[in-house]
């Protein structure tokens, strides 16, 4: 049966950024659709975790900085002495700094950068070799933005990570497709979550931003359920490269 391809049980599935907002929600959905979880943090999971194990599923936290990529290969390396295997790698971490263009530092954009992009190509390697090693195919999925299509105001080098984030997905599953792996994005919109709490607490912003949805609402973390698991399914064998956006409606407007 059909919805029998979108079950992920027996798989196995690494999530970066899992502690809260966005992350947490695609965790969530992956272990409701039968997944265990691999959730990489800066801070603690614990919350996500006891909520994938009250489905029955299997959490394993670990706690890196993935400013950095010295822990990649390391982390898949656990994962793999725990469960055997992994099937998903979802890169939602990542970072954002504010600051005019023209008095933007070095720093704010290498943090950026590095976390954004650098992490995020990184990991797929490193994860992809695992696929490789089992023979299995598997499915990476990167977090992208309406910045991957649009250029912003004040976020440059959040706009270039994230323009590079669709790039990099297009390519990666153009080299790797051959090997059953399929490499997709997510291009949430204008979602309610901690990072996005200050513009929705702004009555003229927060008006100006609902005007634009034709959906007339804020994304919520539920909201990426369906596209994360049918990414991460069986269901989206034949879908390479592609950037789906989950926006409302926005880039539609």
């Amino acid at each position: 049966m059909i919805i029998d391809t979108f079950r992920l049980d027996g798989k196995v599935a690494i999530v970066t950024g899992s502690g809260q907002g966005l992350g947490q929600g695609m965790a969530l959905a992956l272990a409701e659709a039968g997944a265990d979880i691999v959730g990489v943090d800066y801070s603690d999971s614990n919350e996500t975790k006891e909520l994938v194990e009250k489905m029955g599923k299997k959490f394993l936290k670990v706690q890196a900085n993935l400013m950095k990529i010295d822990k990649l290969e390391s982390i898949v390396a656990e994962a793999v002495a725990e469960f055997g295997r992994v099937d998903i790698l979802v890169n939602n971490a990542g970072t954002i700094r504010r600051e005019d263009a023209i008095n933007f530092s070095e720093k704010d954009w290498d943090d950026v950068m590095d976390i954004n992009v650098k992490t995020v190509f990184f990991f797929s390697q490193a994860v992809a070799r695992q696929f490789m090693k089992q023979e299995t195919g598997g499915k990476i999925i990167n977090i992208a933005s309406m910045l991957s299509f649009q250029g912003g105001i004040r976020v440059p080098s959040y706009t270039a990570s994230k323009s590079g984030v669709m790039g990099i997905t297009r390519l990666m599953a153009n080299e790797w497709a051959k090997d059953k792996i399929n490499v997709n994005a997510i291009a949430p919109g204008y979602m309610a979550t901690a990072n996005t709490e200050a513009l929705r607490a702004d009555p003229v912003r927060n008006a100006a931003i609902v005007e634009r949805i034709p959906a007339n609402r804020w994304g919520l973390p539920s909201d990426l359920a369906g596209p994360i698991v049918f990414l991460a399914s069986s269901a989206s064998d034949y879908i390479n490269g592609y950037t789906v956006a989950v926006d409302g409606g926005w880039l539609a407007r």
